[in-house]
């Protein structure tokens, strides 16, 4: 693949992947106008309604806005915003997920980074069209191109669409990290998963 780079970030090339039927949509790299949309699928996806705190939803969302807006302004030849887009002439986001270097462990002696998928998430009324497959697929493509051949994220226990999604897609339990939210309140453990790129 020949990527091209963009200030602020690294350009994806949109290519079309067709989802489930006669609606498709194609993997970009997100854009400034894409912000908007993205933050009401994190904020939906992370802070759905039935939340008893939902009430927050706004200020959350736009919280969850500024964070992106500054990490889209980022300089980091490592860190990328991908979003699934219905095609144009109306471009509209359904799906996203962002990945950047880590480091497994915060102490300096085990900073050795990888790449870190996170804030994978679907619009509701465009699940099951395959968007989250394909977005993972580019992601994996990407480390490739920054020279790595592992991938890493978190998934909650109890999200089972996920895990199941996850696993299907070849990643393998890592850890699970303890907290003591989850000892304390019984909230669901997060469970660190792991694929190696072949």
């Amino acid at each position: 693949m020949n990527l091209s780079f963009t200030t602020p970030q690294q350009h994806y090339p949109e290519t079309t992947h067709l989802g489930a039927g006669s609606s498709g949509f194609s993997i970009a790299t997100a854009q400034p106008e894409d912000l908007p949309k993205i933050a009401d699928i994190l904020t939906e996806s992370f802070h759905g309604r039935e939340d008893p705190m939902c009430w927050l939803n706004p200020l959350l969302r736009v919280g969850i806005h500024e964070d992106l807006r500054t990490r889209l302004r980022s300089r980091s030849p490592h860190y990328i915003c991908l979003v699934a887009v219905t095609p144009s002439p109306v471009r509209e986001a359904i799906a996203t997920v962002e990945m950047a270097l880590r480091s497994l462990h915060p102490w300096p002696l085990d900073a050795s980074p990888f790449p870190y998928l996170s804030n994978l998430a679907v619009a509701p009324d465009s699940r099951r069209r395959g968007a989250a497959r394909h977005l993972l697929l580019a992601c994996e493509e990407m480390a490739r191109e920054w020279g790595y051949r592992e991938l890493y994220l978190h998934v909650l226990e109890n999200n089972r669409p996920a895990r199941r999604l996850y696993f299907k897609m070849g990643y393998r339990l890592r850890q699970v990290d303890w907290s003591w939210g989850a000892w304390l309140f019984r909230q669901p453990r997060r469970l660190l998963l792991h694929k190696t790129l072949h």
